[in-house]
């Protein structure tokens, strides 16, 4: 970034109006960027549906535009009686009209030539005065706390067309509309490249958890065979207590694994008196015991943690016989139908849904484990290094995620020009 651009960003947040800008109710712009009224650019298109299911049902959710069946996994909710649903073709944008949070995502039909969606899904089109792609930009990531105003009702927000269309705001000419869009649309295919990266590389670890954790592919070189054991035969139960309440707090989320609590929660749950919490060591496996998303009775995860830590009273906390074994058997569970089917047959479900596993149980049922030490941790590192490869991808595509938000706010406000005169 340049010293005139640092310069220009320092002036406009003191509100001051740099040279070749000027202010239009609140907003500093440059002097070339004239402000539109959405009404004057925005085509509705009132087509409904004649007959039912005349042709997919689509869903518009933050994530964009869907099949339905896609988003509702392989169901259609919408009933059979859709006639007179709103048709969106190809190139058209819709956006839910009601808003529990006050924010309204609006999507552009790019996935089939025509598509049904609920008539409280209104769709329209932009005029050719002005790039579709800019707009889009600017309603989803950039003006849309300023719409708050438009919207009506309290506890549900309803924003119609009508009323978006009465919103006003400074944009540049159609040519420099382009330009930045062109510059945010090449930085969401970046996102969505390594995003795909990101998938195939979870999806190959899915394979290898299928075939390497069930014995089912061998590594070369090791021949000693597998033997079905108890938890009780390779893990034995800890029961040190933070008595002197002195440990860090922590809490077992499915992504995060075990994680200091306010950084994953924001704020701390634990009682006053912590005496009574269990200490998990480097290396621990820990069971939860509570349902937890895909995990109906608890997940089991292995601490990272280099110090030791506190955790829920409720929770089991176990040693492995070796921190591989424990990194076999944390990989294991994190499949929801491994922890499924191992849970099942020993949990007892008490008043309230409320599970009801005493440590002991937990340990009583058995799995197919390999029995060489040395297998046992080249497996473990075949899914430490595919674990480091996914977590560089997840950071690379954060990264790239708040290159895009950085360039949004420079380019979409004007405070950079892409134009070369500029």
């Amino acid at each position: 970034m340049t010293d005139t651009i640092k310069h220009r960003i320092e002036k406009i947040r003191r509100g001051e109006v740099p040279e070749g800008y000027k202010k239009i109710h609140g907003d500093i712009v440059p002097l070339t960027w004239d402000q539109i009224s959405l009404s004057d650019c925005i085509i509705p298109y009132e087509e409904k549906t004649s007959v039912a299911n005349q042709y997919p049902v689509l869903t518009s959710s933050r994530k964009g535009l869907m099949l339905q069946t896609d988003y509702y996994s392989n169901r259609q909710v919408t009933t059979e009686d859709n006639v007179g649903y709103n048709i969106i073709p190809y190139g058209y944008i819709t956006f839910r009209s009601r808003s529990d949070d006050g924010r309204f995502k609006f999507n552009q039909n790019t996935i089939i030539d025509r598509g049904i969606i609920s008539y409280f899904y209104p769709v329209f089109t932009f005029s050719d005065e002005v790039s579709c792609e800019f707009l889009l930009q600017l309603l989803n990531h950039t003006i849309y706390k300023k719409m708050f105003p438009y919207a009506e009702g309290t506890a549900q927000q309803v924003l119609s067309l009508k009323k978006l269309g009465r919103f006003k705001y400074s944009v540049p000419q159609i040519h420099e509309q382009q330009k930045i869009a062109t510059v945010l649309s090449s930085q969401d295919k970046l996102v969505e490249l390594k995003e795909k990266r990101l998938a195939e590389k979870q999806r190959q670890k899915k394979y290898l958890m299928q075939q390497l954790l069930t014995g089912k592919k061998r590594l070369s070189n090791f021949h000693q065979p597998w033997e079905r054991k108890k938890l009780a035969d390779v893990l034995t139960e800890r029961r040190e207590k933070n008595i002197r309440q002195n440990l860090r707090i922590c809490s077992v989320a499915v992504q995060k694994g075990v994680v200091d609590q306010i950084e994953h929660l924001g704020r701390s749950y634990a009682a006053a008196d912590t005496s009574n919490y269990a200490v998990a060591h480097y290396g621990d496996l820990i069971y939860t015991k509570s349902p937890t998303g895909d995990f109906p009775y608890g997940i089991i995860k292995q601490s990272f943690l280099p110090e030791e830590v506190a955790v829920s009273p409720l929770y089991g906390i176990f040693v492995p016989n070796s921190s591989e074994l424990g990194f076999f058997l944390h990989t294991y569970f994190e499949s929801s139908v491994n922890a499924y089917n191992y849970l099942l047959p020993i949990i007892q479900k008490g008043a309230k849904n409320t599970i009801n596993i005493k440590n002991e149980t937990f340990l009583s049922n058995s799995l197919y484990l390999p029995t060489d030490p040395l297998e046992q941790k080249a497996i473990a590192n075949i899914f430490l290094t595919i674990n480091q490869e996914i977590d560089l991808l997840r950071q690379d595509i954060e990264q790239e995620k708040q290159k895009k938000k950085a360039l949004m706010q420079l380019l979409l406000t004007g405070i950079v020009r892409v134009t070369p005169c500029h």
